[in-house]
């Protein structure tokens, strides 16, 4: 079939799209139309958390390259054994500092928490 085929056939007859159709086509751009804007994506909130996060990320990164080159040259430090941990006191394990790593994350943790809570309920 060529072009001039095809422009015979269209050309015999008009088409003409029916009344329901136009209505609606302006009834879907009415309604569009009305719509309110997108909500934009809080860029300001969200900077700081990503500010953050990137140079944690590359500390991971290069603690976890750090770790295949210690494993592919055969230098890894032998893992400590859990028993003795398990047996020290509660009390001792504060005086050694074994605790106070895990008391810091929990407290900023629950820093990060409420901070988020604060941002997205709108208080300051």
């Amino acid at each position: 079939m060529s072009d001039d085929d095809l422009d015979r056939i269209l050309s015999r007859e008009e088409i003409i799209p029916s009344s329901s159709f136009a209505t609606a086509v302006l009834d879907a751009v009415r309604h569009e139309a009305a719509a309110p804007p997108p909500i934009p994506f809080p860029w300001k909130r969200a900077l700081p958390g990503l500010a953050v996060a990137i140079p944690a990320l590359v500390w991971a990164l290069a603690s976890l390259a750090k770790l295949v080159a210690q494993a592919a040259t055969g230098r890894i430090p032998p893992a400590p054994m859990l028993a003795p941990m398990l047996q020290t006191s509660l009390l001792q394990s504060v005086i050694n500092g074994k605790t106070s790593l895990v008391a810091l994350a929990l407290v900023l943790t629950l820093a990060s928490v409420v901070f988020s809570v604060r941002l997205t309920s709108g208080r300051t």
